[in-house]
C-alpha cells in the first residue's frame, strides 16, 4: 500500500517522463481524466507501481506479462475503444520512471555520499 504522497511522486514523474510520449494524450493533458481520455496511468496507478515492484528483469517481457495478469485483465477499458491502451508500447518508460523514483528513494534514505545503485 503506498501512501497519497508516494503516489504522487510516482505520478509526477510518470507524467515527466511518458505522458509526452503518448499519443491518445489530448490537448492540455495531463491529466487526462478530466478532458474525456481514460489514462491507464491515471486509472491504474497503484497497480502499475504494484507490477513493476513484482518484476525484476533485463528485459520488457516479464514486466509486460505481469501487467497483462494483474492490471489490464481488471481493466474495464479491456476490449472497448482505447484498449490496448499506450500503456503496452510506453511501458518501457514507465518501468524506467517507476525505477527512477525508487532509486531516488533509495539514495535519499542512505548515509549522505553513498549512492545506492539498483538491484539489477
Amino acid at each position: 500500500m503506498y501512501t497519497q504522497a508516494e503516489l504522487q511522486e510516482y505520478l509526477d514523474e510518470l507524467r515527466r517522463q511518458v505522458c509526452s510520449h503518448c499519443v491518445q494524450r489530448p490537448p492540455g493533458g495531463p491529466p487526462c481524466a478530466p478532458l474525456g481520455t481514460n489514462c491507464g496511468i491515471e486509472l491504474h496507478l497503484s497497480s502499475i507501481v504494484d507490477a513493476v515492484h513484482a518484476g525484476n528483469s533485463p528485459s520488457i517481457g516479464p514486466y509486460l506479462e505481469i501487467l497483462h495478469d494483474h492490471v489490464c485483465s481488471h481493466c474495464a477499458q479491456r476490449d472497448r475503444t482505447g484498449c490496448p491502451c499506450p500503456l503496452d508500447y510506453l511501458f518501457v518508460l514507465v518501468v524506467e520512471a517507476i525505477e527512477t523514483v525508487d532509486e531516488r528513494r533509495r539514495n535519499a534514505a542512505s548515509p549522505a555520499g553513498t549512492p545506492v545503485t539498483a538491484g539489477r
